[in-house]
């Protein structure tokens, strides 16, 4: 096994995907995963807790991402324009992974215990981005509110994205904040 060439994460998580694709998540082993990348089980288990995580993992990273960010923002930013540069800025370090974030979602779309953790993964986000508006001086509900509305426009510019082959992801974040913006003003 070339258990010392570099990468072993990507190679496991390249090895994972395309299996994932191949025969389905359940049906798809650690040991079938750690073989195809050349490397041993434990070393998977060195990389991820479990299978669902080379499809979830980097939470924190990302829960942190947003909330530095929304921190970041001039004190006279709106709740939904300091929610939008963090989303922005997520969609900038996802928008180089297009490929891998198509073939992620055929996975997670293909099983109702992933799309679960999914919904899962978004409702934390969520959170992290609201408590991130309140240590801002946000008040709930509006905290909640534009957390909750930022995350929906973003899962709404996400499913375009990954059907598009010309725009960025960028660009449909923004479109939708936008659109999000005037279906609430009534516009």
């Amino acid at each position: 096994m070339a258990r010392w060439e570099p990468d072993a994460r990507g190679r496991l998580a390249q090895a994972a995907l395309e299996l994932y694709l191949e025969r389905g998540f359940d049906q798809a082993t650690v040991a079938e995963i750690a073989e195809r990348a050349g490397l041993t089980e434990r070393t998977f288990f060195r990389h991820f807790g479990d299978k669902r995580e080379v499809l979830f993992g980097g939470q924190e990273a990302l829960h942190e991402l947003v909330s530095n960010t929304i921190a970041t923002q001039p004190d006279s930013a709106a709740p939904m324009a300091a929610m939008g540069a963090a989303l922005a800025t997520f969609a900038e370090l996802l928008g180089q992974r297009r490929d891998f974030a198509r073939q992620r979602q055929i996975v997670i779309d293909a099983n109702a215990s992933l799309q679960e953790r999914e919904l899962i993964k978004l409702t934390s986000l969520a959170a992290t981005a609201a408590r991130a508006l309140r240590d801002r001086g946000v008040t709930e509900p509006a905290a909640s509110l534009a957390a909750e509305a930022g995350i929906a426009a973003f899962r709404v510019a996400f499913t375009r994205w990954i059907q598009d082959d010309d725009r960025e992801l960028t660009e449909f974040v923004s479109e939708a904040l936008a659109v999000l913006e005037t279906v609430t003003a009534g516009r």
